[in-house]
């Protein structure tokens, strides 16, 4: 009778194939949903980071331990934009050092810490919801509105947020107590457009593709009425690329980096949201299979560059403004946009029943228009950039059509937040009213 006899070897190598196995399926198949070799991370990655997880030196120098130049790397712009209420310079003052030592404000990572998966909240926030007491324990001395306040109440909708108040400081708030629901004027600002850098426009005549990209009437139709045409961009300013020091060679695909010649700042910002953050940190670019939002099946692999949302060589925004969102994203806040009013007013822009900039798009609000120093407005691609806290979204947005008491109020309610603000706000935001009894006892 055969016995089979197993020694240490034999197991030590056995149980060292097994563990193999193990981890190598931690690339293959995914521990969790959406989440790549997460086998591998000490605990869930944030929502706001979770597309990068992979790169692990994008956080972590070569030692393991978390760089805080790389959380000001990204978010430093942001800061400085929205004006950061507690920046470091504010804790040199020697009457607040003191204030140190319970929290220490100064540092990212006092606050915000990756794989701490049970701790993590919303923005990444993983301390006590009551953090603003180590330094606000008297307030309700100076402020007796807030005297019944507990302090895990601070980061309610409309009251306060630790970085961004841009649309909360008290002198904005009282600037804008009386305001209506919805002002008189509602429009959103033009976008500038491209002036001709050629000699002439250029028409399907003038295409310089290669012979046999030249048999595609309805492609070069469709060039031929793009912006690109109109200021003299011939197919081989997009197409033709740099090979080696002497020669260039046709590319059907357009690289972001190709569009970011003339479009530099509408790249550059892409490459700031969630969008193009992995393209960003030298990862290939997203899919939507890798998001934690609910998405449509059938776009799982799309892979999100330019062309992802101006397709082909039309370039439509009004496609990029909607439909290319609604291509991908399947949760119920994008869901309920078409049965919303927004969705009504940008329908009528479109028919010519509205003037443009009258209508609401899921751009109108995620990427919002901005005007530059020398004036140009630009459409912001960072879609995150006014997302959370939502009071950023605001001054950036809102206010455009609306005044601040209705949109702190509509912004503060999940339901309409859920259903695509299809109704008006129930909620209250008492911040106004808090503004409105503050100044009027200054006045006495």
């Amino acid at each position: 009778m055969l016995r089979l006899i197993f020694k240490p070897w034999m197991i030590w190598t056995t149980a060292t194939l097994v563990a193999s196995i193990v981890l190598a399926m931690g690339l293959s198949v995914e521990s969790e949903p959406n989440e790549f070799g997460s086998v591998y991370l000490p605990g869930r990655t944030t929502n706001g980071h979770h597309q990068i997880q992979e790169k692990c030196s994008a956080c972590h120098s070569s030692n393991g331990d978390v760089n805080e130049q790389s959380c000001l790397d990204c978010h430093q712009q942001a800061l400085s934009e929205f004006k950061d209420t507690h920046p470091k310079a504010k804790f040199k003052d020697p009457t607040r050092l003191v204030l140190l030592e319970s929290i220490d404000a100064t540092k990212c990572l006092t606050c915000h810490r990756e794989h701490d998966g049970p701790r993590t909240r919303e923005m990444g926030l993983t301390v006590p919801e009551d953090f603003c007491w180590h330094c606000h324990k008297d307030v309700a001395n100076d402020r007796p509105s807030h005297t019944d306040f507990k302090f895990n109440s601070c980061l309610n909708a409309g009251c306060h947020n630790f970085h961004d108040n841009s649309a909360l400081y008290e002198n904005f708030l009282e600037k804008h107590l009386n305001e209506p629901a919805n002002l008189v004027e509602q429009l959103v600002q033009h976008r500038s457009q491209a002036e001709p850098s050629g000699p002439k426009s250029l028409k399907s005549e003038d295409a310089d593709a290669p012979a046999e990209k030249l048999s595609d009437n309805q492609l070069l139709r469709d060039w031929a009425e793009t912006a690109h045409a109109h200021v003299g961009v011939n197919c081989q300013g997009c197409h033709l690329t740099q090979k080696d020091d002497e020669s260039k060679v046709w590319n059907d695909a357009v690289t972001l980096e190709t569009c970011a010649q003339c479009h530099k700042s509408e790249a550059m910002t892409f490459t700031e949201g969630k969008h193009g953050m992995r393209v960003a940190a030298g990862l290939p670019e997203m899919t939507p299979s890798l998001a934690r939002l609910p998405m449509h099946s059938e776009a799982s692999h799309r892979q999100l560059n330019c062309s992802a949302c101006h397709v082909g060589h039309r370039f439509d925004t009004r496609y990029a403004a909607v439909e290319a969102c609604l291509q991908c994203h399947n949760d119920e806040h994008s869901r309920a946009f078409k049965n919303s009013s927004h969705f009504e007013l940008w329908t009528s822009e479109l028919t010519g029943d509205l003037p443009p900039g009258s209508g609401v798009s899921c751009a109108t609000c995620h990427m919002p228009r901005q005007a530059s120093a020398s004036g140009a407005v630009r459409v912001m691609h960072n879609q995150n950039w006014n997302l959370q806290p939502n009071e950023k979204m605001a001054r950036s947005v809102c206010m455009d059509c609306h005044g601040l008491g209705f949109t702190l109020d509509s912004l503060a309610s999940e339901a309409l937040i859920e259903n695509c603000f299809s109704t008006t706000p129930e909620t209250k935001v008492d911040s106004l009213e808090l503004v409105r009894e503050w100044f009027e006892k200054k006045r006495k």
